[in-house]
């Protein structure tokens, strides 16, 4: 009989039920060689999950070198100056993926909005008020977290508004 192998929490995971939030979560495989933009559509659409309410987190700098954690749906473009309004800043950036282990402790792909090394200000886009249930990443490629958006956005002490391209 061969032996299943033990899955690791991730740090989100540990923090959403330290908080008793409830959540479910999947895992899927992982193609390394994978880093296109189109990544977080293609795990939605492997996961059977409806792309709008699969959500990506991106992390921006602000000018004095803060940062903003903003969660969009996996098909939509961030609206960079949207964003900025948003948190009340002058203008934001995209953090540089080389930052981002650093800062987040989190690699591209397996960044999720909750568990981070800090917490950050965070945007989540307005659109995941239109779902029961939104999916984001479960703090390492190939784990997806499920949970309410109003858990999400209480949890992480955000803000809704719209910050994608329209």
């Amino acid at each position: 009989m061969a032996r299943r192998e033990r899955f690791q929490k991730t740090n989100a995971m540990r923090e959403l039920e330290a908080a008793g939030v409830p959540f479910a979560y999947e895992t899927y495989e992982v193609d390394e060689t994978d880093t296109s933009s189109e990544l977080g559509l293609h795990i939605a659409r492997m996961l059977g999950e409806d792309p709008a309410a699969s959500f990506k987190t991106l992390v921006c700098v602000t000018a004095a070198g803060e940062h903003v954690v903003c969660c969009i749906p996996v098909a939509d473009e961030l609206d960079l100056k949207k964003a900025a309004a948003a948190a009340g800043e002058k203008s934001l950036s995209l953090m540089h993926v080389r930052d981002l282990e650093s800062v987040t402790g989190y690699v591209r792909g397996g960044c999720s909005p909750i568990g981070m090394k800090r917490r950050f200000p965070t945007l989540v886009d307005e659109t995941a008020q239109l779902f029961d249930e939104i999916h984001v990443s479960g703090g390492r490629r190939g784990v997806s977290l499920t949970l309410a958006p109003d858990d999400l956005v209480r949890f992480c002490e955000a803000t809704l508004a719209d910050i994608v391209r329209g």
